[in-house]
């Protein structure tokens, strides 16, 4: 069944019904347009989302970050940007499968239907034009044989006229043949336009206009085929992402289940312990025995109870985590020193090792001191010092471990960096045309002056760290100093030398350098990486892969979903950390 056989006299159905179909269409586009626009603003809230409540660079340091509610909650975060990218990447394909390549579609169609219209109003014009001449021919033909009838009837009349003369009886018979012989003429005229005529209209009907009807249906069968495909494309552009966005999920749900709220506890418990002993019981003070009055006021005196000291809240009750007790500035110096430990290394400090008047402070008090400090420790919000003097025994050490920890790093990079720069020189002279030794000393002077800084800092720190004391296992650090050829002496904790101390090769904080000076080459890998999916990689900065694909991790995703990558070849790009599943060197 096709349009030219069964709808040969419905020409404007016809017209009508194709341009409608090419509105459906335009319609259909302009839907799925929308629909990108709504999956790009629902991605753009949910990146903001998960950027409003990730942390700041500047809070990651922040101890809560250790805690395993508080980086799940994080990962949440990065999966939910990773889940915003896949609704930015259904709005992509969507516009670039569906609108944009329905749209050029639909411009070749209406241009083809165009065509054929125009076909079928010329063939419609000339069949209409050989009309017209058949018309014309017909009624010349009508008119020139009437008037040969007429003719033929006065020469007849003139004929039989007795008072005609031969002269006009032989005129009227010509005049009477010359139209008989136009008529005639006209009529076979008349007759090749009729028959023309037929032809073209057999033609048009039969011919021409099924033929143009016929391409009108496989255009508008054509057209709806492509309509079908981007329904199906609708569908299939979410089904393709639906495995990724299943990932996402899946994260956040092992996000949900990495939570550990025991390890949690423990973290809590680390780092805000304070070091401090509970504080001992009040011993009772006699006030029924000859107690000389005036030494109890001085100095060296019994000390004031805790309700002395709390001044105006001698008749409030007193509890350490109250926040109505509060101990006076003018009561707190003489007890605010909390004791300092015995060193980790050596027999406690003899009993006059100050003077005679701080013992006898120190003895007195000794059970009120306790107490005193861990209150003010409680209560006070001390000043932030360079040595951490204003945290509790435990905290301070470890802070100052973790800084010494850092300064040994940053003193090991410039040396790294003084001694390259060194190999560096030698080779510009040995081969001026390298490069001039000169360039160099502004670096080499650079890194020296921060060589010298941060061995003064790693000094000071050690000593900070040796009156802090260490505890049993905890890491006991040994200062280094460097001589000309990159060789270290050792320190004992006290800061004296250790001449029979031999350096431990898995404990040296400094490594030695090569012997050969080497030109940079590419970062080394940290990983690997299996592609979960194809990647086509048009993107600037991007690169392809395959499905099973086996990649090497140049650098690890750093909150933007993306992973950068290297073939075997050399080639480097970046690809969608949720395309892949990586593998990091431990």
């Amino acid at each position: 069944m096709d349009w030219g056989t069964e709808l040969w006299d419905q020409y404007d159905i016809i017209e009508k019904h194709t341009q409608s179909g090419l509105e459906l269409v335009e319609k259909y586009v302009k839907f799925v347009k929308e629909r990108t626009e709504i999956e790009q603003n629902y991605a753009k809230q949910l990146r903001n989302l998960s950027k409003k409540y990730n942390p700041k660079r500047s809070g990651k340091d922040e101890p809560e970050c250790r805690l395993s509610s508080y980086q799940s909650f994080v990962d949440i975060l990065n999966e939910m940007n990773d889940y915003a990218g896949q609704r930015e990447l259904i709005a992509e394909n969507m516009m670039m499968n569906i609108c944009i390549d329905l749209t050029k579609y639909l411009q070749e169609l209406k241009q083809e239907r165009k065509t054929y219209l125009l076909d079928a109003k010329k063939a419609q014009q000339s069949l209409e034009s050989t009309y017209k001449q058949l018309d014309s021919s017909k009624k010349r033909f009508e008119r020139e044989w009437r008037e040969a009838e007429r003719a033929a009837q006065y020469a007849e009349k003139t004929d039989q006229d007795i008072n005609a003369t031969k002269a006009d009886v032989e005129k009227a018979k010509q005049q009477a043949h010359m139209r008989a012989h136009v008529a005639e003429e006209c009529k076979n005229d008349y007759a090749a336009q009729l028959q023309k005529y037929n032809k073209e209209k057999n033609q048009f009907y039969f011919s021409d206009m099924p033929l143009i009807f016929n391409k009108l249906q496989d255009l508008d069968e054509r057209r709806v085929r492509k309509v079908a495909q981007g329904y199906i494309l609708f569908s299939d552009t979410e089904k393709h992402v639906m495995p990724i966005i299943g990932k996402c999920l899946e994260g956040i749900t092992k996000a949900g289940t990495n939570v550990d709220e025991k390890n949690d506890s423990l973290i809590v418990i680390e780092q805000n312990k304070s070091g401090f002993e509970r504080p001992g019981d009040v011993e009772f003070e006699d006030y029924s025995q000859g107690i000389n009055r005036a030494s109890s006021d001085s100095s060296l005196g019994t000390p004031k109870g805790p309700m002395d000291l709390l001044g105006k809240n001698r008749n409030k009750n007193f509890w350490l985590f109250s926040k109505k007790s509060k101990l006076s500035t003018s009561t707190l110096p003489p007890f605010s020193t909390p004791p300092v430990p015995s060193p980790a290394n050596g027999p406690n400090s003899p009993k006059f090792g100050r003077d005679p008047l701080s013992y006898c402070l120190k003895e007195i008090n000794k059970t009120v001191k306790p107490r005193i400090s861990s209150f003010r420790t409680l209560r006070r919000s001390p000043t932030v010092t360079e040595d951490f003097a204003h945290l509790p025994p435990e905290q301070r050490r470890k802070r100052l471990q973790q800084k010494l920890e850092d300064i040994c790093k940053e003193l090991q990079k410039e040396v790294d960096q003084s001694e390259a720069l060194g190999k560096m020189k030698d080779v510009y002279e040995k081969n001026p045309q390298m490069g001039d030794p000169a360039s160099l000393a502004p670096q080499i002077n650079q890194t020296s002056q921060n060589i010298e800084r941060l061995r003064g800092e790693l000094n000071k720190y050690e000593t900070w760290v040796a009156e802090a004391g260490v505890r049993g296992d905890t890491l006991r650090y040994k200062s280094h100093t460097f001589n000309n050829n990159g060789a270290h002496d050792l320190l004992s904790p006290d800061g004296a030398h250790s001449d029979e101390s031999t350096p431990d090769t898995s404990q040296a904080i400094y490594a030695e350098f090569d012997d050969d000076f080497e030109d940079e080459e590419l970062t080394a890998p940290i990983g690997k990486c299996t592609a979960m999916y194809s990647f086509p990689g048009a993107s600037e900065g991007t690169i392809s892969m395959q499905e099973g694909e086996v990649l090497s991790v140049v650098e690890e995703d750093k909150g933007d979903g993306w992973t950068r990558v290297r073939r075997s070849n050399g080639d480097e790009g970046y690809i969608p950390t949720s395309y892949v599943t990586v593998s990091i060197n431990k």
